[in-house]
């Protein structure tokens, strides 16, 4: 009798020390059909999961836009500092169409254009298009930083005071995003075009062409940027500046880390730029890493070394100590457009303390991506930046002529932002959450039910051991 029970006890522990080493077997063979399912899946080609939210964002992505309206007009335009209010939300749909002329390579990469088209909507907005704010006249500031000649800046003013234009003007919500007849460059006796806007052409027009790579041969290599408009280089910048580096921010290679270094290219700032871990976060049940734009990015070149071929105007930026400002003018026609993030933020003070009724705030104000770390998709996030031109003295243009020095004049900031869907996030969670979940609390229930029954059959095995030889 007392050998039979010796014998069920031994074995019960033999099934517990089976079943906590099947359990430790499964977790390296479990990351690796894990690995090898998602290797498959994320592959940008027909058929796969990564494809078919490829094609169409998986999400709306919307714009909203934050206007700057200038409170003492009569003030700016006899030298004084601008008084700044924001107006806004107004919220545009953006890109919600499928990637256009979609060509799979034979060199692992596939060729796309993205659709620009913008839809108001009106529930998610403070307001209408129509809505009149008084702001920077985009075509006057920017005439001197085109012709810098005295006579041919002699002739603008001549031309810009029979218009009757201004260094301010007021205009629509929809003139300023979109595009407005200048009467000042209706004046300009020359072929060229009198429309301007901040985001004028946009709609009707398309992004790229992008070529990425589609991770059948390297899936280390997904979704990262080979050409853009046929080209790795930007032609804008210097040196490391210059390269076009990352993907385009929807998605990253699977398996990231969080001391991975993001990086990811946006051509509305004209360069490529990263993000670092900064924490965990759940959205819609899936968790994920948030990966910011770091201050560094923005840095002045005495602080992070790497933003030196960033600094274009050394006047301007003070002889490059300036922090928290991107000239991007060579990207835009010799327009003098500088980009920053929302109020200033990380902007160095002689740049803040420009103007007045910013408030920086990190928390609104931040660039941030969430990302699913197993797959590298990017199911939710936030660009942020603010729009600038800078204003310097034109003493030949009479309008300009009082401005003491040169600075940053905000016109506007966005927020473009995205969430997954209920829809998406359900089969999500079904086809790649839950399983790596249900893995994995497999694994551990094996592991701590197997050692349970070992340790606690072992100890009844001795225990019964030792009373029969008492």
């Amino acid at each position: 009798m007392g050998c039979n029970r010796n014998c069920g006890l031994l074995t019960g522990a033999i099934i517990g020390a089976v079943l906590a080493i099947f359990g430790g077997v499964l977790i390296p063979l479990g990351d690796y059909f894990v690995s090898k399912t998602i290797k498959k899946e994320v592959v940008i080609e027909k058929g796969t999961i990564a494809y078919e939210n490829w094609i169409v964002p998986g999400s709306p992505v919307y714009r909203q836009f934050w206007i700057f309206d200038v409170q003492n007009p009569a003030e700016v335009m006899n030298g004084s500092r601008p008084i700044l209010q924001q107006k806004g939300p107004y919220t545009y749909r953006m890109r919600y169409l499928a990637k256009l002329n979609i060509t799979q390579n034979p060199d692992n990469t596939v060729s796309y254009m993205l659709p620009n088209i913008a839809r108001f909507e009106p529930t998610m907005s403070a307001g209408t298009e129509n809505d009149t704010v008084t702001c920077i006249n985009l075509a006057v500031v920017a005439a001197p930083a085109l012709y810098t000649n005295n006579f041919i800046q002699l002739l603008l003013n001549t031309w810009i005071k029979s218009s009757k234009s201004a260094m301010l003007q007021n205009r629509t919500v929809k003139e300023i995003l979109w595009g407005y007849k200048d009467p000042f460059l209706e004046k300009v006796p020359f072929p060229l075009d009198s429309t301007v806007g901040v985001f004028y052409p946009y709609n009707g027009t398309s992004d790229g062409v992008y070529k990425v790579y589609n991770g059948k041969d390297d899936i280390s290599k997904t979704a990262i940027i080979d050409s853009y408009k046929n080209k790795r280089n930007l032609s804008f910048w210097e040196g490391h500046c210059d390269l076009i580096n990352g993907t385009d921010g929807s998605s990253f290679p699977p398996f990231v880390k969080k001391d991975s270094i993001l990086r990811f290219f946006s051509s509305d700032i004209c360069r490529s730029i990263y993000g670092i871990f900064t924490s965990d976060q759940v959205v819609k049940g899936i968790p994920l890493f948030r990966f910011s734009v770091p201050s560094a990015a923005f840095a002045s070149p005495l602080i992070n070394p790497d933003n030196m071929c960033f600094c274009t105007d050394p006047v301007v930026s003070k002889n490059c100590t300036s922090a928290g400002a991107l000239d991007i003018s060579s990207c835009k026609a010799g327009r003098p457009v500088y980009i920053t993030l929302p109020h200033f933020l990380f902007a160095s003070k002689d740049i803040q303390e420009a103007v007045e009724g910013l408030s920086p705030n990190k928390d609104e104000h931040e660039t941030f991506l969430d990302v699913e770390p197993t797959t590298g998709f990017t199911l939710h996030f936030a660009k942020r930046l603010q729009v600038n031109l800078m204003v310097k003295p034109a003493p030949k243009i009479q309008t300009l002529s009082k401005i003491k020095e040169p600075y940053i004049f905000p016109l506007l900031w966005l927020n473009e932002t995205a969430i997954i869907g209920d829809d998406k996030a359900e089969m999500f969670r079904s086809k790649v959450t839950s399983r790596i979940n249900m893995l994995n609390m497999l694994q551990i229930a094996l592991i701590i039910v197997g050692s349970v029954m070992f340790l606690a059959f072992m100890i009844s095995y001795f225990v019964c051991r030792s009373k029969e030889f008492k």
